[in-house]
């Protein structure tokens, strides 16, 4: 097997929650290139169905869009059971759904924390809670959750606490779940982006449309890149190239927290 074989995925299923779009949709692009099949857990059935196809038509592999709230357990359940039903095993979970409420924490309303920290914890927890049941029952597998830069650091000068809570939130969940789940051959890893071309940067673009320049003042790299910058790493990491990694945390943000 040479080096690039072990970042092949053929005949694996992953399963990518906000594959519609930004890093998602990218990470799901790119998990098809190196071989799986790969299902598309959104809640926007349409803009599901329509990457779903798109990456159909481009790679070859197999694709299914499957509606899903992430934050509601009854549908996360009934997702995981039409995707075993569909592909028998699953083998890579990438807990990519996320959101963003720019608003200071003295005037966050209880239900703007709640819709953030739903979405993108709770969201990771029942992904990996039932995708998890089916990875023991087939011999294990490989979760990766996209968390953020902002697990670690204070964003500035939005105001984003229910965010950063959350992502936070992924990287302690992660740790904890690697460590109980390595019994069963289950591989748990992160992968947090700094600023990245999305629909979330854009909209602190709209508050503030000089943010860009004083984020890239505390960059290295003088650059926002865009989602395609994000999506190998995941691949390294739902791959065999990454077996040796579990409980970790890959940081993509241009050396923002280096400074």
């Amino acid at each position: 097997m040479t080096v690039l074989d072990r970042f092949r995925l053929d005949g694996q299923t992953a399963i990518v929650t906000g594959g519609n779009r930004g890093i998602g949709r990218e990470i799901a692009g790119a998990l098809a290139e190196a071989g799986a099949d790969v299902v598309v857990a959104n809640r926007n059935g349409e803009s599901g169905r329509e990457a779903a196809a798109e990456i159909a038509d481009s790679t070859g592999v197999e694709t299914l869009a499957v509606e899903t709230d992430v934050a509601d357990e009854a549908s996360v359940r009934a997702m995981v059971d039409t995707v075993v039903e569909a592909f028998g095993e699953i083998d890579v979970l990438v807990n990519n759904a996320g959101i963003v409420v720019h608003e200071a924490a003295e005037t966050m309303t209880e239900e703007e924390w709640d819709s953030v920290v739903d979405v993108n914890l709770k969201g990771t927890f029942l992904c990996s809670k039932y995708v998890g049941r089916e990875m023991m029952a087939s011999g294990g597998g490989s979760i990766l959750s996209v968390s953020s830069m902002s697990a670690f650091v204070a964003n500035y000068p939005q105001r984003q606490v229910a965010y950063n809570a959350s992502k936070g939130g992924i990287e302690s969940f992660t740790r904890q779940l690697a460590s109980e789940w390595a019994e069963h051959d289950i591989r748990v890893n992160t992968v947090a982006p700094g600023y990245i071309r999305t629909d979330n940067t854009d909209q602190a673009d709209a508050v503030d449309p000089d943010i860009d320049e004083i984020w890239e003042s505390e960059m290295l790299m003088d650059e926002i890149a865009g989602p395609e910058d994000v999506a190998p790493t995941a691949v390294f990491l739902a791959s065999d190239a990454s077996r040796y990694m579990t409980g970790a945390c890959i940081v993509v943000d241009g050396g923002y927290t280096v400074r």
